[in-house]
């Protein structure tokens, strides 16, 4: 490698301009030869009284928030071809302080296109004037009071996931003050469960295409967006949420609004449990019933079921009343449940009608189970403090077992149904077996 021309030091520091000479050091690190005061106080932004002993490594000049822009362009007029002959400019800048700055090739090796040294030179930008720092206070002010007041709580977190933002309405949601969560990660705010892919998410989504048309097509808050949150005192807390990516200065943020839909939640779980719940004994309706004898019919394990009957319920409604009707109802459908038990399901089928699914129970089990309930409703061998006086009833039964290869419920049902029809036909107050 050929010497570089010998530069003055004397010469360069005449100028009011940032100057210096950088070339790559025996170890490839960016170094500056020569560099005048001005270059030095521009790139500290700070007022120097001596110059650091040359050469000295250009990095520990440059503040680190303006350095990759600066490093970038250093690498471009030393390795890019089309860049060995002309000047790379830009604007560097710490958050707070501003300059603008040009590099040109200067000397190379054997006619070589690679250049050994660059000139680099640095000028301030004047600083923003005083109204307009008055404008930029008085923006993030309102900005800082628009997200403290938002009902929904609003939390940004950084490329390395830590969180930056954490608004008053995500403090009443998590149960953190702000300054217990800033800085720390967003997987405190997390179900365990959820933590070890919450980073692989965020990366699926910071990656996504879909995520480059969220300007042209807001985030909605709607069911697809529902995840669980943790409060910390453990709790889970459903939530609702939209998520935006934002670049700043070379750098990505995640911004979510979160929504809290506890209520919400708790309404859907009731909705959910009423479309398949009877309204008058808490049983499973005829709904609920078919879906998980449908489930078991798609295996392999045995099943019986039984169709009950009160007999001569309308009596009872005639001589008492439908208030005491609707009591006999709920005193069969507890004991019905009491007398079944796990894995089976008691269920009503309508009016007076109730059923029964026995996985696992053969002809002989299932019978045996139908005659027990019958008995205790003919002998009142049960507890109930009825609101009038104890109310006497039957009732009929018909009971089935799915045959090898049978899948259908409506023809294993119907079975059933004939089995109650005969027990009703022979007498009432017994069971049969189709």
């Amino acid at each position: 490698m050929t010497e570089s021309p010998p530069t003055s030091p004397e010469r360069v520091e005449s100028t009011a301009v940032g100057i210096a000479i950088i070339r790559r050091d025996a170890h490839g690190d960016w170094v500056a030869n020569v560099a005048n005061r001005q270059f030095f106080n521009l790139a500290a932004q700070a007022q120097r009284t001596d110059t650091p002993a040359l050469p000295v490594s250009v990095r520990t000049l440059v503040p680190a928030a303006a350095w990759a822009g600066f490093r970038d362009a250093l690498h471009a007029c030393f390795t890019l071809p089309q860049a060995s002959t002309a000047e790379q400019a830009g604007i560097a800048h710490d958050g707070a302080h501003c300059w603008r700055y040009s590099l040109t090739p200067l000397a190379r090796a054997n006619d070589s296109a690679t250049p050994l040294e660059i000139l680099a030179t640095t000028v301030a930008i004047a600083p923003a004037l005083p109204n307009s720092a008055l404008a930029q206070t008085a923006s993030a002010s309102r900005y800082r009071a628009v997200v403290d007041s938002a009902y929904d709580a609003i939390v940004t977190i950084d490329q390395s996931h830590n969180i930056t933002l954490f608004n008053r309405a995500a403090e009443n949601l998590f149960g953190y003050t702000a300054a217990e969560v800033l800085g720390q990660r967003i997987e405190t705010l997390l179900p365990e469960t959820a933590r070890p892919h919450h980073s692989r998410n965020v990366r699926k989504f910071a990656e996504s295409p879909l995520t480059e048309l969220r300007p042209m097509n807001p985030p909605r808050m709607d069911a697809s967006n529902s995840v669980f949150g943790r409060h910390r005192d453990g709790s889970i807390i459903p939530v609702e949420i939209a998520i935006s990516r934002i670049d700043v200065d070379g750098h990505t943020e995640f911004t979510a609004v979160v929504r809290d839909i506890t209520d919400r939640a708790q309404l859907m779980d009731r909705l959910k449990k009423q479309a398949v719940t009877d309204a008058l004994t808490g049983l499973p309706n005829r709904r609920e019933f078919l879906e998980f004898v449908e489930k078991i019919q798609r295996t392999q394990v045995a099943l019986s079921v039984f169709i009950l009957d009160i007999d001569h319920f309308k009596e009872i409604n005639d001589n008492y009343g439908h208030d005491v009707g609707d009591e006999v109802l709920c005193v069969l459908a507890n004991i019905g449940v009491d007398q079944t038990g796990e894995p089976g399901v008691f269920a009503r089928w309508g009016g007076e009608e109730f059923v029964a699914a026995l996985p696992g129970a053969d002809a002989a089990q299932a019978y045996s189970i139908a005659e027990r309930l019958r008995l205790r409703f003919e002998r009142q061998d049960f507890e109930h403090a009825w609101r009038l006086k104890p109310i006497p009833f039957t009732v009929s039964i018909g009971v089935v077992t799915r045959k090898a290869g049978e899948h259908n419920v409506e023809a294993l049902m119907k079975r059933a149904d004939r089995a109650l029809y005969r027990a009703k036909k022979s007498g009432r107050n017994r069971v049969e077996i189709g």
